[in-house]
C-alpha cells in the first residue's frame, strides 16, 4: 500500500535524502558521533512543516496570504522607486510605445528597492520588539527539538529573517565564546537560509510562474534552517564539554534609540546589501560572459557551443536527479543549481522565473524553488569572511578554514529540503508525480 502511494519520483527523492546524509557523514570530522536523534528531530520537524503547508488547508491559506503581504511590500517599494526614477521603475504611463512589456521588469528598479524597504521595515519591527519575539519563538523550537543552547538557537532563528551575517549580530557579545562546532553551524545556517528582504525579492521574480510563490519561499527558508543545523552537526559534531565551559548569554547589542533611528539604520543596512547584491551580480555575470567568450573559440560539442551553463548542467544534473527531478529536466535543473552556486541564487531565480510555465513542470519548478532558496554560493564565502572578520577578528583564521565547507553544507541543506518536498506523495502536495 505504501509503495502504491509513493511514485518512482518520490522514491528518487527519498534516495536523495539518504545520499545527502551519507555524503556528509563520509566527510565528518568524527564519523563515530553520528547524531541519530538529531536526524530524527530535524527531518521530522521539516516534514511536519512541509506537510502542514501542503496538507492543512487553514495553514496553507495562512501562508498563502503572505503573498498579499509580499505583493504590498513590492508595490510600496515600487511607489518610492517611481517617485525617484519615474517611468524607469515600470510604474505609471510610459513615454514610449511598448512592444515588449516584459522589458519593464528591470532588476535594479524592481528588486533592489524591495531589499532596502524590507530591511528598513525589519529594523523597525525589531525596535518595536515584534520581530524579536518571533525570533525568540523560533529559537525556543530549535532549542527544544534540536538541542541547541539558547544563544545559538536565537542566532539561528534570527538568521532566517535577518540574513547570514546580520542574524548572529544579536548575540555579538557571545560569539567569541561559541565552540568551533557552534560557530560552524551558524555560518552554515546563514548559507542555507535567506533574509526577509530577499524573500520578497524572490517572490517578485517568481510571481506569475509559480502558484503560491510566497508560501513556498517562506516555507523554504524556515525548513532549511533545521537542515543546515543537522548537516553542520554531522560534519563537525557537537562538543558538549566545550559548551559546558561557556558562560551564560549576555544581553544582545542590537539596540535602536528610537523608531527614526531604526529607520535610518535600516536604510543604511538595506543600501549596503542592495549595493553588494548588485555588485556581485555585475561582476559574476561578467566573469561568466568572459569565460563563455573564451569557450566560443572552441569547436561545438554535441551540436551546440560550449558554455559555462552547459558545463554546470552536466556537473549538477546528478544532484538534480537526487532531488526527484524527472530525467528530461535534470539538465535544465542542474544548470540552475550550478548557477546558484557560482553566480548567486538571485541569478538562478531570475533564470527560473524566465522559464515559461509550459517548459517546466510544476513539480520541478516547486522543488527547484526550495533548492535555490539559500545564500550558499561563492560570493557568500567572501561576504561571510568580511562580516565575521569584523564580528570575530580574533577567530578569522579559524573561520577561513571552515567557511568553504560551510558553503557546501549550506548548499546540501537546501538540496535536503528540496528532496524532502519531492519525497512527499502527490496526494498530499497536489504536485504531479
Amino acid at each position: 500500500m505504501f509503495h502504491g502511494m509513493m511514485s518512482a519520483l518520490n522514491l528518487q527523492s527519498v534516495a536523495g535524502v539518504v545520499l545527502i546524509l551519507l555524503l556528509c557523514w563520509l566527510f565528518s570530522e568524527n564519523r563515530r558521533r553520528f547524531p541519530f536523534l538529531l536526524v530524527i528531530g530535524a527531518i521530522g520537524l521539516q516534514v511536519a512543516l512541509v506537510m502542514a503547508l501542503f496538507g492543512v488547508p487553514a495553514i496553507r491559506a495562512g501562508l498563502t496570504s503572505f503573498g498579499a503581504v509580499f505583493d504590498g511590500l513590492a508595490k510600496s517599494a515600487q511607489a518610492g522607486t517611481a517617485f525617484v526614477f519615474g517611468f524607469l521603475s515600470g510604474a505609471g504611463p510610459q513615454p514610449y510605445p511598448l512592444t515588449t512589456p516584459g522589458a519593464l521588469f528591470v532588476f535594479g528598479f524592481r528588486v533592489l528597492p524591495v531589499i532596502m524597504v524590507v530591511c528598513t521595515l525589519a529594523a523597525l519591527l525589531w525596535h518595536w520588539k515584534i520581530l524579536k519575539w518571533i525570533t525568540k519563538a523560533f529559537g525556543f523550537v530549535f532549542s527544544r527539538t534540536m538541542g541547541l543552547r539558547g544563544p545559538t538557537a536565537l542566532a539561528a532563528a534570527a538568521t532566517i529573517f535577518m540574513g547570514q551575517v546580520e542574524g548572529p549580530i544579536i548575540i555579538r557579545a557571545y560569539l567569541g565564546r561559541l565552540t568551533r562546532s557552534e560557530l560552524f553551524m551558524l555560518i552554515t545556517v546563514g548559507m542555507a537560509c535567506v533574509s526577509g528582504s530577499t524573500m520578497v525579492a524572490y517572490v517578485t521574480i517568481l510571481q506569475g510562474v509559480l502558484p503560491g510563490a510566497a508560501a513556498h519561499i517562506l516555507t523554504a527558508s524556515i525548513i532549511t534552517a533545521p537542515a543546515g543545523i543537522l548537516l553542520a552537526r554531522i560534519l563537525i559534531p557537537r562538543d558538549r564539554a566545550a559548551e559546558a565551559a561557556q558562560d551564560k548569554m549576555p544581553p544582545d547589542e542590537r539596540v535602536y534609540r528610537s523608531s527614526m533611528d531604526a529607520i535610518m539604520k535600516g536604510i543604511n543596512d538595506g543600501t549596503q546589501i542592495a549595493v553588494n547584491v548588485a555588485a556581485c551580480l555585475i561582476v559574476f555575470v561578467a566573469l561568466v560572459a568572459m569565460v563563455n567568450l573564451m569557450f566560443g573559440a572552441l569547436p561545438p560539442v554535441g551540436g551546440a557551443p560550449i558554455s559555462v551553463e552547459r558545463i554546470l548542467g552536466y556537473v549538477f544534473s546528478p544532484v538534480a536527479w537526487c532531488l526527484g527531478i524527472q530525467n528530461s529536466e535534470t539538465m535544465q535543473a542542474g544548470q540552475l543549481l550550478g548557477t546558484k552556486m557560482v553566480l548567486t541564487e538571485f541569478t538562478a531565480f531570475i533564470k527560473l522565473g524566465a522559464i515559461p510555465a509550459a517548459e517546466m513542470t510544476e513539480r520541478t519548478r516547486t522543488i527547484m524553488t526550495y533548492a535555490l532558496c539559500g545564500f550558499a554560493n561563492v560570493a557568500s564565502v567572501g561576504i561571510n569572511l568580511a562580516g565575521y572578520s569584523v564580528l570575530l577578528p580574533e577567530r578569522r583564521d579559524e573561520i577561513i578554514k571552515m567557511v568553504g565547507k560551510a558553503m557546501l553544507a549550506g548548499f546540501f541543506a537546501t538540496c535536503l529540503s528540496a528532496a524532502l518536498v519531492g519525497a512527499i506523495p502527490s496526494f498530499i502536495t497536489g504536485m504531479p508525480s
